[in-house]
């Protein structure tokens, strides 16, 4: 018979009873990349780089984290260039020691929610995931029991944390303009 069945059951009905996976204690930060340019010198959507005014907000939000203790412990990246330049400000002016790392997950159109839940079993605390609009927003909606359903500004970050008994709740939202906490 399989874990999480009941008992009592036929052997050949426990297969109707998968068990679900196991969720550690998690942190997570959903973060939308900081401002970019409407176009890359390439032509290139990869290739958009922030906004002087983009990082800028970025490095407030940042900031604004660590003065908080909200802090990441990881931070993982779409590989796009605007993802990936958010995620550097943050890591640097959060003051986040480990090293950043890089997820086809979190590109557009990515298995950002798979990478959650791999994120969940594995025992990770405290991850930022940055990424791009609709994926950030249907990352939200899909984790949260009640939704999401408020428009995902560039450089917003979402806090959502996972307890043992696996539901996510909203811890709070950081609004990037005027760094207001909801």
């Amino acid at each position: 018979m399989l874990p999480g069945a009941p008992s009592g059951l036929p052997p050949d009905f426990s297969r109707l009873f998968p068990q679900k996976p196991r969720i550690s204690p998690l942190k997570l930060y959903i973060m939308r990349h900081g401002p970019a340019e409407d176009e890359a010198p390439s032509g290139q959507d990869f290739d958009r780089a922030l906004t002087a005014s983009g990082r800028e907000r970025v490095r407030n939000v940042a900031r604004e984290l660590l003065r908080c203790s909200q802090a990441p412990l990881i931070i993982l990246s779409s590989p796009l260039v605007r993802a990936l330049q958010t995620a550097e400000i943050v890591a640097q002016h959060a003051e986040v020691a480990r090293p950043l790392q890089v997820r086809r997950e979190m590109a557009p159109g990515g298995r950002a929610r798979d990478l959650v839940y791999e994120l969940a079993r594995s025992q990770a605390a405290s991850v930022m995931v940055v990424g791009h609009e609709p994926d950030v927003s249907s990352l939200a909606a899909g984790l949260l029991p009640a939704g999401f359903d408020r428009p995902f500004e560039k450089a917003m970050v979402v806090a959502i944390e996972a307890d043992e008994g696996k539901v996510f709740a909203q811890s709070f939202v950081l609004e990037p303009r005027g760094l207001v906490w909801s």
